[in-house]
C-alpha cells in the first residue's frame, strides 16, 4: 500500500504537469473562457469576443501538488511488507 500511494502521488504530479505544458503553459489563473480579437465586416471596427476554453493555471498545479503531498505523507502510516525469510537447517 505504501508503494501504491507513493506511485500515485507522483502520477498525479505528472498528469497535471503534462496537461499543463500541453494545453499552453498558462502562468495565470485557470481560466474558462478565452478573449479573442475580431474584426467587424462591414464597418471594420475591432472588438472582442469571448470563447469557452478551458486552460488550466498554477492554481491546478499548485492543487495537484498538494494533493501529491497528502498522498505521499499517508504513506508513511504504512509499513513495508517485507516477509522474514527463515532458514531450516
Amino acid at each position: 500500500m505504501k508503494r501504491i500511494l507513493q506511485i500515485l502521488a507522483l502520477l498525479v504530479v505528472l498528469a497535471a504537469g503534462a496537461t499543463w505544458l500541453v494545453t499552453g503553459a498558462n502562468r495565470g489563473w485557470t481560466k474558462t473562457s478565452v478573449a479573442v480579437k475580431t474584426l467587424d465586416p462591414v464597418t471594420e471596427i475591432e472588438g472582442i469576443t469571448y470563447q469557452k476554453k478551458f486552460l488550466p493555471g498554477v492554481d491546478l498545479l499548485g492543487c495537484a501538488a498538494a494533493v501529491a503531498v497528502v498522498l505521499a505523507g499517508a504513506s508513511f502510516f504504512f509499513r513495508n511488507n517485507k516477509q522474514a525469510q527463515t532458514t531450516n537447517k
